[in-house]
């Protein structure tokens, strides 16, 4: 008889980053042993990505900690009057509703979702994730220095450096994700790399405090655009003041020209084009670091090799044009968790993780390229700003010219800002997946779907399979209102069904698997008293909808079923194929 082999633990994750981080407490959220790693004494050091949008704020809801997120973020509606001007003291050339913030789309943004966007750099989000996972069982190690890995059928050996005392050592683990950045030695190690043009072009960002509330605070925004000829290098060709922390944190940002060497750090230099950016000669930032930032246009086509998983950064490398980074980190995350815990827990076979490179490689290569897209989105606006040929006016001077050139110029300019909605508010770009993988079982004679509006721009609720189940308001059993998305997750298949789909309930309790639900719209506690469900369900009443724990549509049935027997073996088979052609027993 053999033994069975002893690991240190199931899942080993290298990098606390957002999608280390939301991976290692998702996982530990399910119950599976997790240990995350990070080279570093501490976590994000400088306040990189901000912007955390609806989806990845129903990420980190179903993970119980969208209200600790809230509260030390910079709320929704302080995010969005975007500023184009000549310094924040200086005359204004245009200002842009931004974040759905706007009167013509915030509706949009609230029938979307029952979460709202908000603005909260890295430096706070690690720690939160960090230590939602260490209160959930998560071991959490600092100063842990990822070496190598080798892989063998059954497991991982992992090779690992204590950096303050210099040990070396090994884990032996079932699973390692790589979750350690743009300069991945997990990937490496894996075989797997990116497609693309890395370093194609490069910003200077300068982080520092001082108070400038008197010039913003009665137009908010976390954006404001600097157009000047100090701000006129590099692709975008605008400076940038981000407000970190409302009013006294921000960085301030340039283009440079990467062919000519490395750009000027000085905190001289620095200091001479925050104060331009201001307007005010003797405003005296402190300079908290200067350094560069490349711009890469890079994605994976392959997430996974056997054992060995990547995400974030390592496989989608991009500017932080629309706010996408952290946002799709935190979603691969969700993605893969929930399917690494199925696996481990042996009620799902392995190859559901193939589903992982299949629904997320696409996601991550869309989002490099609008990234990169909305850099290059900037031109127009520059051109409308542009003297024309025959050396007539510029900027600022010819937008206010009251004559056919200066109309012209005026609509022109509109017709560039309009065209930033598909950065700023592109809601459908950030809500709009569909995925296609053998974890979703397309509709029987599925005829592809019709967008209604542009689907950057606009999202598209449906419970078709590879969308997110659709936000619609219920009521609770204390009369509150409880989203859709609230009644699943929580690491469990649902299936949803309405009081005359009687069948379906019967034959989800006659199989009694460990990780299915049954949520029957319409009995107390999930009354649709509103009737937004029956309005979005797309199915009929006594039909079923399939949601797996990331919230994502796995299969529907558009009517009841016979009797019970009838819907036993549907449900047995759907659940066959969802959970990787074959359901294991139990192992714990």
């Amino acid at each position: 008889m053999s033994v069975p082999e002893e690991f240190d633990t199931d899942v080993l994750i290298v990098g606390l980053g957002p999608m280390g981080a939301t991976t290692a407490l998702a996982l530990a959220t399910y119950g599976i042993k997790v240990h995350a790693i990070s080279r570093q004494n501490w976590l994000a050091d400088t306040p990189r990505a901000h912007i955390t949008n609806l989806r990845a704020a129903e990420v980190l809801r179903s993970l119980g900690i969208e209200e600790e997120i809230k509260q030390q973020a910079t709320p929704w509606e302080w995010m969005g009057d975007t500023l184009f001007t000549t310094s924040l003291m200086g005359p204004e050339i245009a200002r842009m509703r931004t974040w759905g913030t706007g009167d013509d789309r915030s509706g949009d943004y609230l029938r979307a979702s029952p979460s709202s966007m908000v603005d909260i750099p890295q430096t706070l989000v690690e720690p939160i994730l960090v230590n939602a996972a260490a209160r959930r069982g998560a071991v959490i190690s600092f100063n842990t220095e990822y070496r190598s890995s080798v892989q063998d059928a059954d497991g991982v050996t992992v090779t690992l450096a204590n950096r303050l005392t210099g040990v070396v050592y090994t884990q032996r683990v079932r699973y390692l994700v790589g979750a350690d950045g743009a300069k991945s030695r997990v990937m490496q190690d894996a075989g797997l790399s990116v497609e693309g043009e890395l370093a194609r072009a490069g910003t200077v960002y300068a982080q520092f405090k001082g108070e400038l509330g008197q010039y913003v605070a009665h137009r908010p925004s976390i954006l404001n655009w600097i157009v000047n000829t100090d701000a006129a290098v590099g692709e975008i060709g605008l400076g940038l003041l981000r407000a970190v922390s409302p009013w006294d944190e921000w960085i301030a940002g340039w283009g440079f020209d990467i062919t000519k060497g490395d750009p000027d750090l000085t905190h001289e230099t620095a200091i001479a084009r925050i104060r331009a950016y201001v307007g005010d000669p003797d405003f005296e930032p402190e300079i908290v670091s200067v350094g560069p930032w490349y711009v890469n246009e890079a994605y994976a086509p392959t997430y996974s090799a056997g054992r060995i998983f990547c995400g974030g950064d390592a496989t989608h490398r991009h500017p932080p044009s629309s706010g996408l980074g952290s946002n799709t980190c935190i979603q691969d995350a969700f993605n893969l968790a929930w399917k690494l815990a199925y696996v481990i827990d042996g009620v799902a076979a392995p190859a559901l993780l193939d589903s992982y490179t299949d629904e997320r490689a696409p996601v991550g290569r869309q989002i490099v390229e609008r990234a990169n897209q909305s850099r290059r989105d900037y031109a127009p606006i520059r051109e409308a700003l542009a003297a024309d040929q025959t050396g007539g006016a510029s900027g600022l001077e010819k937008l206010r010219e009251p004559t056919p050139a200066g109309a012209r110029a005026r609509r022109a300019l509109e017709k560039a800002i309009e065209l930033k909605n598909q950065e700023f508010n592109a809601q459908g770009t950030e809500m709009n997946q569909r995925y296609t993988s053998a974890a979703v079982i397309p509709d029987e004679d599925a005829v592809e779907e019709v967008w209604l509006r542009d689907r950057g721009l606009y999202v598209q609720p449906t419970t078709r399979p590879g969308a997110k189940i659709p936000h619609a308001w219920l009521v609770g059993k204390d009369g509150r209102r409880v989203s859709t998305l609230d009644i699943v997750g929580e690491g469990a298949l649902t299936l949803i069904t309405g009081l005359t789909g009687g069948a379906w309930a019967a034959a989800a309790a006659r199989l009694d698997h460990p990780r299915l639900r049954v949520i029957v719209i319409g009995e107390p506690g999930v009354e649709d008293l509103y009737f937004e469900w029956q309005r979005s369900r797309e199915v009929e009443e006594d039909g079923a909808v399939l949601v797996r724990p990331d919230g994502v549509v796995a299969w529907r049935s558009f009517v009841g079923a016979t009797d019970a027997d009838e819907a036993s073996t549907k449900l047995e088979d759907v659940l066959a194929h969802v959970l990787g052609a074959r359901v294991l027993a139990p192992t714990n």
